[in-house]
């Protein structure tokens, strides 16, 4: 008669990050309750200074030091975190002309800051051209702006075009190239508009080419970033300016979900080495780079909220907080989730305790969208204690629906 083994249900990677120490999770070397009283009321995001510099010289471990890395700033413009980024990393890239203030006032050179969007008003161009930035280009509109604001205040801008890719990051939670997109120049019309750049004396500093985002499949990485090279050294060849920067994305992802494993870099960084002959020999004033957000910031950030509430309703317990959705919509599952599924959250201030019980967290607002964690089996927990969410120092905050029935909102510290 034969057996067979149950299946093991998959779990979430490890937290390892933060430690522990007599039950209480540490963030920034600071016990959470004793955070919580630090910050002076709950809901918060915390983010941890010291992570996000150990991801940062990960990275540069295993990349090529001729690659220079920067930061995606709409993975998190907290300003605090952006200034502590931007004595780490080459460059900064922005989204928005609030964004770019932010970037600014770090003291980040101006040519070190990149401006890509495709909605940019003739307000942020204006910001941009006279800033000294560099500016993305994402249309024939933004080209022809530039070129009249460049006469305006006799200053000549600074200028990629970002490229809409014929190919697409495979595997990627967010796929930004490749078919019809908002985003970039189709690459077939490339050459057409930096003809027009050059009619209209705009000279083309290089190439943006961006074919998605949050993939944990190295080999899907590097095949993009192969197949990204070849798509600038083709478009180099119709242009009449050198090709200088050549920025070619991220896509980096991080494991949220049960059954994930974290981003191997190794083949990553093995990848990049050997385009980098290629790229010498064709375009020898380029400078590449990598962009990331999410990747540098996602695993140093937790968002706590405190139980105000312990519920059984039909024999199913709920833990009602004073967080949600407004604050963490990603968490809740609805920012871009087909099929919800738990980020990893826990009892910060029981961890590693052995009376557990499957939960439900949810927050206070008067939907049933609003739920942090389904049916999770997490330290049994009472009113006052403090709900963490793991995986949340990117897209959390300004990526949520704060105004959403009038909560007060979620604060945030780096510590």
């Amino acid at each position: 008669m034969s057996t067979t083994t149950p299946r093991t249900a998959p779990v979430h990677a490890p937290q390892t990050g933060f430690p522990v120490v007599d039950g209480c999770l540490q963030v920034g070397g600071i016990p959470l309750t004793r955070l919580a009283q630090r910050v002076g009321s709950t809901p918060f995001y915390a983010y941890d200074r010291r992570l996000v510099t150990q991801r940062v010289q990960h990275l540069r471990a295993h990349l090529p030091a001729a690659v220079e890395l920067h930061y995606s700033v709409k993975a998190n413009p907290m300003p605090a975190l952006v200034q502590h980024l931007a004595g780490l990393v080459d460059g900064l890239d922005v989204a928005s002309g609030g964004e770019l203030a932010v970037a600014l006032d770090t003291g980040m050179a101006p040519q070190r800051i990149s401006f890509a969007g495709p909605g940019k008003s003739e307000a942020e161009l204006r910001q941009a051209v006279a800033a000294g930035i560099c500016v993305h280009a994402e249309s024939e509109r933004e080209i022809r702006v530039l070129a009249r604001l460049g006469e305006e205040l006799g200053i000549a801008p600074q200028l990629v075009l970002r490229i809409n890719p014929d190919f697409e990051l495979k595997g990627s939670g967010m796929r930004m190239g490749g078919g019809a997109k908002q985003f970039g120049i189709d690459a077939e019309d490339a050459p057409r508009l930096l003809a027009l750049a050059a009619q209209l004396e705009l000279e083309v500093l290089g190439f943006h080419i961006f074919s998605g985002s949050q993939s944990l499949k190295a080999d899907a990485i590097v095949e993009a970033q192969a197949q990204t090279v070849e798509l600038a050294l083709r478009l180099a060849d119709a242009g009449k300016d050198p090709v200088r920067m050549l920025n070619i994305g991220g896509g980096f992802g991080i494991p949220y979900f049960p059954g994930e494993a974290p981003l191997d870099l190794a083949p990553i960084g093995a990848g990049l080495e050997s385009l980098l002959p290629r790229v010498r020999a064709a375009l020898p004033q380029a400078q590449l780079s990598i962009e990331l957000g999410r990747y540098l910031v996602g695993e140093a950030g937790v968002y706590v909220a405190r139980v105000i509430d312990r519920k059984v309703s039909r024999g199913q317990v709920f833990l009602v907080t004073d967080g949600g959705l407004h604050h963490h919509l990603a968490a809740s599952g609805n920012f871009g989730q087909v099929i919800r599924k738990n980020y990893p959250v826990a009892i910060g201030n029981r961890m590693g305790a052995g009376d557990t019980e499957p939960v439900s967290v949810v927050g206070p607002l008067c939907t049933p969208l609003d739920l942090l964690a389904d049916r999770m089996e997490l330290a049994r927990a009472e009113v006052g204690d403090l709900v963490v969410v793991f995986q949340s120092g990117a897209y959390g905050l300004t990526a949520s629906p704060g105004g959403f029935l009038g909560h007060p909102d979620a604060r945030e510290v780096l510590v």
